[in-house]
């Protein structure tokens, strides 16, 4: 298969490794300037010609770009992975293009990696059972731990305009709480950008989902130096807890789960579902446009 990649960065070089790993990809990346360097046997595409050649394109630049990027790509007709989160907005224009992708019966999936989470996967096949009372999620780590060695300050994350911010960057964990129980009968939230980071991006961000019958607390930051990344569900049954970071779940204390995956190994689990259930078997995607568009309304509503 023939891929573009439109955007080099560190999680497009996850995604290179993953393609590499399922194996008999020939990578292109559409690079913008020709002082670009090289990267592990991609080949480097300047200018907008031969597109219609290519199997898919993966969409990884930064995420106020996606909107003209998947605009100039619709006319190809092509298959696209695109990197979460969709947009940076929503919107009249956000609409048209998604409503766009949808009657054209262009393939998407937008890259939600965590739902291939061991922990998760088996919290989803939980839930179903469970009588819920109460949803707790917290995302919380430092962003100049984030990458070392680059001032967190002139990072996509850190700045409002270039599509940063904690509730688009952590927007997995709306994504699985989604995915898992479904859409929320009501939400609301509440947006910070006032910590000692001292960045123009929303730093903080609680959300209160409502559902027949329980609510989901969610809360996510940039600031907590002691990484926290956890998922309970207070049900009749007990209390069960999942640690993202251990990939372990707990009930009542007690484990009843564990798994040795690393979490970057997600990639490859997601990727080969991308490549082996949409693109060859031509199956209906997990997260598609339309659905990654309601999760993203969800996200940017307070």
């Amino acid at each position: 298969m023939k891929v573009l990649i439109i955007g080099l960065g560190s999680i497009a070089k996850k995604h290179i490794s993953a393609l590499n790993e399922i194996g008999n990809f020939d990578i292109h990346a559409y690079r913008s300037s020709h002082d670009s360097q090289n990267y592990n046997g991609v080949k480097n595409v300047y200018e907008e010609k031969g597109f219609d050649k290519y199997d898919f394109f993966l969409i990884s630049n930064p995420t106020s770009k996606h909107l003209g990027t998947i605009k100039s790509l619709l006319k190809y007709k092509k298959p696209l992975f695109i990197e979460k989160p969709l947009f940076s907005d929503t919107g009249a224009e956000y609409q048209k293009i998604v409503q766009e992708i949808e009657e054209s019966d262009i393939p998407s999936y937008i890259g939600c990696n965590l739902r291939f989470l061991k922990s998760l996967q088996k919290m989803k096949e939980l839930f179903s059972s469970l009588i819920v009372n109460e949803i707790n999620i917290y995302c919380g780590s430092y962003l100049p731990d984030w990458r070392p060695g680059t001032d967190y300050r002139k990072v996509y994350s850190a700045n409002r305009k270039q599509g940063g911010g904690v509730n688009k960057d952590l927007i997995h964990e709306l994504d699985y709480l989604y995915w898992i129980a479904g859409e929320p009968v009501n939400s609301r939230a509440v947006f910070k950008s006032n910590s000692s980071l001292s960045i123009d991006a929303i730093d903080y961000a609680n959300y209160i989902w409502e559902y027949d019958g329980f609510c989901a607390n969610i809360i996510l930051n940039y600031y907590r130096r002691d990484p926290k990344r956890t998922f309970e569900i207070v049900a009749q049954e007990g209390t069960y807890l999942v640690d993202l970071l251990a990939n372990r779940i707990t009930k009542n204390g007690e484990v009843i789960f564990a798994s040795d995956y690393d979490i970057g190994e997600t990639y490859f689990d997601q990727m080969k579902y991308f490549t082996d259930e949409i693109l060859i078997k031509g199956e209906s995607s997990t997260n598609n446009s339309l659905t990654a568009y309601k999760i993203l309304e969800l996200c940017l509503k307070n």
